[in-house]
């Protein structure tokens, strides 16, 4: 076997050991180790000790044996934060227009308001008006109102104090406690519904994105006139736009939605 083949072979044994204390957060012994990779003990105890130096694995003083170590959560973290939400969604977020034939929006809070940071296009030819890089309020969105459920209180005061509950349409929440009693209800189904709170002749329902903290990162929304998307069919509608929300949060590292 040439060097580089048995570096390569080092490596691939090295991250099959990563793999065996994943699965055993009890940790394993030396000899368990090397009866799994069916190799000497001697050469597993090499590449445990390799890993240990690098902070990968760690061994238990109390028992001798080896469980993962911590510098793979710095390793972790560090993937998770560069992740680009719009990557991740991007494929989840076509497979909702496919299904629904209409207008999909990605959107983040940015200073107490909503910024649309992707968009497909219904095939429809009538649909509501927006576009990559948009602001929009946050009280009468559907996708604003399904972050903002999710929010800390203080953050929640902070939107409602310095945005105000501005008046768009009749229909539109302009009092505190409405707003609030509406979020609430929100929080307890997991989605959001505009009833033409922002423009008139428009209904969407939008669902909220989270991370690998179970932090609200995103939303995600559906937009058509109520013409299309008639009450009768809201149900179906949050069905396949929670489950593209979550698919999204799974992609982002969270494991809890």
């Amino acid at each position: 076997m040439t060097k580089s083949n048995s570096s390569v072979q080092s490596v691939e044994r090295a991250l099959c050991i990563l793999n065996l204390l994943k699965d055993h957060p009890g940790g394993m012994g030396i000899t368990q180790i090397a009866k799994k990779l069916e190799v000497a003990k001697s050469s597993a105890h090499r590449l445990i000790t390799a890993l240990c130096n690098f902070g990968l694995v760690t061994k238990n003083l109390e028992n001798d044996k080896y469980l993962l170590g911590l510098k793979l959560v710095e390793l972790g973290e560090t993937v998770l934060e560069t992740l680009d939400i719009r990557t991740v969604a991007q494929p989840y977020l076509q497979k909702l227009v496919n299904e629904l034939d209409e207008t999909v929006h990605l959107v983040i809070l940015e200073n107490c308001e909503i910024v649309y940071i992707d968009k497909i296009e219904s095939p429809q030819t009538i649909r509501m008006y927006s576009r990559i890089g948009r602001r929009a309020p946050v009280h009468c969105t559907g996708v604003g109102k399904a972050i903002m459920a999710f929010l800390p209180e203080e953050e929640i005061d902070q939107i409602i104090t310095e945005k105000g509950l501005h008046r768009f349409t009749e229909y539109t929440h302009t009092n505190r406690e409405s707003l609030l009693a509406n979020l609430d209800e929100i929080r307890s189904r997991g989605f959001s519904i505009d009833e033409q709170e922002h423009e008139l002749g428009i209904r969407c329902v939008a669902a909220p994105v989270f991370n690998h903290h179970n932090k609200v990162v995103a939303g995600v929304s559906v937009a058509a006139p109520t013409y299309r998307l008639p009450t009768t069919m809201v149900e179906e509608y949050t069905a396949k736009l929670t489950a593209c929300a979550g698919s999204i949060s799974r992609g982002l590292g969270n494991r809890k939605q």
